[in-house]
């Protein structure tokens, strides 16, 4: 079995949870097949099953669980002290660099200057060619007032990767505006990076792959 190390602090989630079918996670994952080891940095909170997914692949998973951070992010006004918070919000870095990046919805809750002091500093962990994939709101007006727990599963008893979905258990029933995230606006927020592709799901939701 591959040898998984974790690096992670847990905060307890809710539990009735929706499914989704992510092709653009599910080519992600395809390139973690193989023998050499990759990192994945995981801005989402700590989750059994996605620990348990990595476990699959040689690789090393830092969880940020950024969630509870995304106020102080988003109330910060100045903007070298917010690229010091989008620092320490994010694991303590190591020489190694990431490979994966997954943002799940939590870039929907970031306003542009957090969204981009933040990125800035996942860019500084990534190299050339580190992909970053998240969802963005993009059929609807409204979303959760939280970010979900999203977590990778495969569907019935199939190990294969067209039965990958991702589960997201919400963590409020409260909803508030969404902000309606462009790609044109992503683009300006997400300095070096550019996007790889993007797909409309079936919840409304916007799947992206961008690569720095």
């Amino acid at each position: 079995m591959p040898e998984l190390e974790l690096s992670a602090a847990g905060r307890p989630q809710k539990n009735s949870a929706d499914t989704l079918r992510a092709p653009l996670f599910t080519t992600l994952v395809s390139q973690l097949r193989g023998d050499k080891r990759a990192v994945i940095l995981d801005l989402g909170a700590p989750r059994a099953g996605t620990i348990a997914f990595c476990s699959r692949f040689p690789c090393r998973l830092d969880i940020a669980d950024l969630a509870p951070d995304i106020e102080a992010l988003n109330s910060e006004q100045d903007s070298a002290e917010l690229a010091r918070l989008a620092e320490a919000v994010l694991p303590e870095a190591r020489k190694e660099s990431a490979d994966v990046v997954l943002c799940w919805d939590l870039l929907n809750y970031l306003r542009r200057p957090a969204l981009t002091a933040l990125m800035q500093r996942v860019a500084a962990r990534s190299h050339t060619g580190t992909l970053v994939h998240f969802l963005i709101v993009y059929s609807n007006s409204s979303m959760p007032a939280r970010p979900g727990a999203f977590s990778p599963v495969f569907s019935a008893d199939s190990q294969a990767d067209e039965d990958l979905r991702l589960v997201n258990v919400p963590a409020t029933d409260e909803e508030c505006t969404a902000p309606g995230y462009t790609p044109e606006t992503l683009g300006r927020c997400l300095r070096g990076y550019r996007m790889e592709r993007a797909m409309l799901l079936s919840n409304g939701m916007q799947e992206f792959l961008f690569r720095v």
